[in-house]
């Protein structure tokens, strides 16, 4: 609203202020015109919010700041922002980046006046833009400036104790997991979401690619989902509307609601420079500043931290007091401002009398705030642990008044010490779990209403008719005339050209129920018995969670617990390697293995898992890793997706596991799990794979949050990577097991698909594959036998495994058992009258002797086998 509003919308707007209702938009944006009397009342109120705040904190009274020393990496950048002094060319600096020596110099001399804090700050990616900068980092041995700012914080916790707080701009979801191990807080101010400012010729943000709203909205998105504590805010007066402004901040209120990883919040106010585009704007008001730090916390509430950096605010500190800041941020007793260089920071003893005059006790606080620092895991990176508590007071989270010292930053020994329900894999099936939550089921996922509100829409393809319907028999007239007719026309395309099935006839197909759907699964099996014959396959096998510790948050997950929860196991690799051992002498030729992303081990670990199981049964084939555990493991190495999957390779991995796929559309993934691997990403590590010569399978989970629109999606994007590298072996249907699900228990996702869609989505896969990827499966622990019997005569050749261990769907409440027999396969498949085949991973005949072997286990075991007791009279 660029209208100043009327005497009375902002005595509503206050009036609701003080009655502690949420404000709209338009409620906040009428209030960011408070000035005089008006604003007195405003500020009034968020002050009051702010104290509740500090109460319910226990640190009543308190407002914080950070001792820290400021460390200019590199001034060079690919972003042209018209307000900017710290971004340079090259010809102005000694070198593009500051030496290892040099930024150790500045973090000792920081340290030995007991700073804590390191603020890496620096411009986005310089290589893009500047060939300077990319010949420094290769004559320096780094891939990319992140891996420089990776070394370098490694090198201040090892040398000086400092804990880097790390703003290299705007970062993908990968470079957050690489940074997290690093250091305990990042950030990155948002600004605004002005498009505007962005997309239009002479405004502060044209030509900053870095600066486009969408991409920095998404960067918090993508913190909050890594368990990143973040720093963020807005900058006012650089040519935004007071609608942006309010907009903004409800922006940073969205996405501190749905991930809670937003640790404070900075309204930081313009100041013109000289020697920039914007020199002549006029400077932000200081009372525009106050009002706007006021909405800011009536917005995000009391929890919030709200700060307003003290070096740009004249004497106004009481004024910033009153309006509901906590927080003073950053303050350097060595280093200036490289940001504001003009505006030295004030003394820490004037910064704490002024607070004082103002009624509030100043305290040190660290990088990482207070609630941050006692929760621990999964905000807080082991790694990091012992430099934060020897800075943080136990109590309460603040700094101690100690001077830091240097302590090893290491990855974890890769030692693997068996702890926990190890035997969960077998008492799931008698006992069960513990519980059907975590005690932390109402913070670990995010706000769980605050997800409803970003449930996802059908992607961008036509949506057919009747889906979800249950009915489209193709009788009546009308509506009911058409969609017979359409539904003939997707038979027919189905029969004579299925490669060539469009979107609205592969959704059409979908919506089949009764005769239409008999004949759906006729026109799969058809192509199915083309394809691969009439063989139904299985493979002796067996699952072998080696962790089920994991803080990544997906929503749909009953099997991931914290270190510390009842259930919570993890095996050493004497017991990874025996439980191998037992699955080769029962017939077994493949070990399944994945786990939770456990924070204690290192990325190496799972080079040591396939090691360990080739060094026992060397010809046992290891399908292990998810797309999700790759990326794990290469962040916490440094290492490239290839360079990981290369040296995995030559441990003994053998192929991977196309898990983490669930449905491939960001929206969607965005709400069934909380920090899991996007889309692309999932994608760079599949891809990757195949080009290494490491096959996969690859796999849909459905029927949760999710529409027949995005299955349809999702197997077109597998059937164009599989046309491109060849590498899929088969392809796995997964239907969603609701009954301890987390996203089902909150009232989120539905209860799993039905029967007809389960029939109807199997056959879709067989047709819309047919002539790329030859095996569908489907997954007898998920159906039960008629369902499976009902699938394999609608296009599914293939049966997975005998599994031996499957803990992972037991959990979320499956109720079909953690292992099947060969007798029991076998009796599931003999009324189609197919014949069983047992085949090797790759789709190959096992040796003679490994048949030999699994026909007189069955298959399964001994160890995991149920036993009946005897009954005695």
């Amino acid at each position: 609203m660029d209208v100043n509003p009327t005497d009375a919308a902002i005595r509503r707007a206050l009036a609701r202020a003080r009655d502690g209702k949420a404000l709209d938009v338009t409620e906040a944006t009428v209030l960011l015109h408070a000035r005089g009397a008006d604003l007195e009342r405003l500020l009034e109120y968020a002050g009051r919010v702010r104290d509740a705040g500090l109460a319910a904190a226990g640190r009543q009274g308190v407002v914080t700041y950070s001792r820290k020393v400021f460390i200019p990496l590199t001034r060079l950048c690919r972003d042209r922002c018209g307000y900017c002094t710290f971004a340079t060319a090259p010809g102005k600096l000694p070198a593009a980046f500051l030496g290892p020596d040099e930024v150790l110099q500045i973090a000792r001399q920081g340290a030995a006046l007991g700073c804590k804090e390191a603020l890496f700050t620096l411009g986005d990616r310089p290589e893009d833009r500047w060939h300077q900068a990319k010949e420094w980092l290769d004559a320096h041995g780094y891939d990319d400036t992140l891996s420089y700012v990776r070394a370098m914080a490694i090198r201040v916790l090892e040398e000086t104790g400092l804990l880097p707080h790390l703003n290299p701009g705007v970062m993908t979801w990968r470079d957050l997991q690489r940074l997290k191990p690093v250091a305990p807080s990042m950030g990155m101010m948002l600004e605004t979401t002005s498009r505007r400012l962005f997309e239009e010729k002479g405004q502060a943000h044209y030509g900053s690619p870095d600066k486009d709203p969408a991409v920095r909205l998404r960067v918090l998105e993508d913190a909050g989902r890594s368990n990143v504590p973040f720093t963020t805010g807005i900058l006012i007066g650089i040519g935004e509307t007071v609608t942006d402004r309010a907009e903004s901040i409800f922006a940073i209120r969205r996405v501190a609601r749905e991930y809670g990883a937003v640790q404070e919040v900075i309204v930081q106010n313009f100041r013109a420079k000289p020697d920039t585009a914007m020199r002549g704007m006029p400077d932000a008001d200081l009372q525009e500043l106050a009002a706007t730090i006021a909405v800011t916390r009536l917005v995000l509430g009391a929890k919030a931290r709200v700060q307003a950096p003290p070096n740009l605010i004249g004497d106004e500190y009481a004024l910033m007091i009153r309006a509901g800041i906590d927080d003073w941020g950053g303050v350097s007793p060595l280093t200036p401002d490289h940001v504001n260089p003009e505006r030295p920071w004030p003394q820490i003893d004037e910064l704490a009398a002024r607070t004082a005059a103002a009624g509030f006790t100043l305290k040190e606080r660290l990088t990482i705030y207070p609630e941050y620092v006692r929760a621990g895991e999964p905000w807080l990176d082991p790694r990091l642990r012992a430099h934060v508590d020897a800075l943080a007071d136990p109590e309460t989270g603040l700094a101690r008044d100690v001077l830091p010292v240097g302590r090893p930053w290491q990855e974890p020994d890769g030692g693997f010490a068996s702890s926990g329900r190890t035997d969960l894999h077998v008492e799931v099936d008698s006992t069960g779990r513990s519980a059907d939550r975590r005690d932390d089921f109402d913070n670990v996922y995010g706000d769980w209403d605050a997800l409803r509100d970003r449930m996802p829409a059908a992607p961008a393809t036509a949506i057919g008719p009747g889906i979800g319907a249950g009915t489209g028999t193709g009788t009546g007239t009308g509506t009911g005339a058409r969609i017979g007719a359409d539904m003939r026309e997707a038979l027919r395309r189905a029969a004579s050209d299925p490669a060539g099935l469009t979107d609205d006839q592969a959704l059409t197909l979908l919506s089949a129920d009764g005769a239409d759907l008999e004949e759906l699964c006729r026109v799969a099996d058809d192509l199915r018995r083309e394809a691969v014959g009439d063989d139904v396959t299985y493979v002796v096998n067996r699952n072998i969670n080696f962790t089920n510790v994991c803080y990544t948050g997906c929503r749909f997950c009953a099997f991931a617990q914290r270190r510390t929860d009842a259930d919570a196991f993890t095996l050493s690799l004497e017991q990874v390697a025996d439980r191998a051992a037992e699955a080769w002498a029962a017939g077994a030729t493949e070990v399944c293995m994945q786990g939770g992303i456990h924070p204690d081990l290192p990325g190496t670990a799972y080079f040591d898992i396939a090691r360990a199981v080739k060094e026992r049964c060397p010809d046992m084939h290891v399908h292990a890793f998810s797309p999700m555990e790759v990326v794990n493991g290469a962040s916490r190495t440094n290492m490239s997706i290839e360079d990981w999957l290369l040296a995995a390779k030559e441990a003994g991995v053998d192929s991977l596991p196309g898990t983490a796929a669930e449905i491939l559309d960001d929206d969607v993934r965005w709400v069934l799990t909380k920090g899991k691997l996007p889309t692309r990403e999932w994608i760079e590590v599949i891809t990757t794979a195949h080009r290494a010569g490491i096959p996969t399978t690859s796999t849909m989970m459905y029927g949760h949050v999710d529409t027949p629109a995005h299955w349809v999606a999702h197997i077109r994007l597998i059937r164009r990577i599989q046309e491109e590298t060849g590498g899929f072996s088969e392809f796995v249907l997964l239907p969603f097991v609701h009954h301890s699900a987390p996203i089902y228990l909150a009232g989120v996702a539905r209860p799993g698909p039905t029967a007809r869609e389960n029939r109807a989505v199997h056959a879709l896969a067989r047709i819309m594959l047919h002539g790329a990827i030859s095996n569908i499966q489907c997954s007898w622990v998920k159906l039960q036998d008629e369902l499976c019997r009902a699938v394999l005569s609608g296009g599914v050749n293939d049966l997975g495994g005998t599994l031996m261990e499957e803990t992972i769907s037991r959990m979320a409440g499956s109720e079909n058992g953690s292992y099947k027999t060969i007798s029991q396969i076998a009796a599931m498949v003999e009324p189609t009258g197919r014949p069983l085949r047992q085949r090797t991973t790759g789709y190959g005949t096992p040796s003679a002797e490994r048949v030999a072997a699994a026909t007189a286990s069955d298959g399964v075991c001994g160890s995991v086998r149920r036993t009946v007791p005897l009954v005695t009279r």
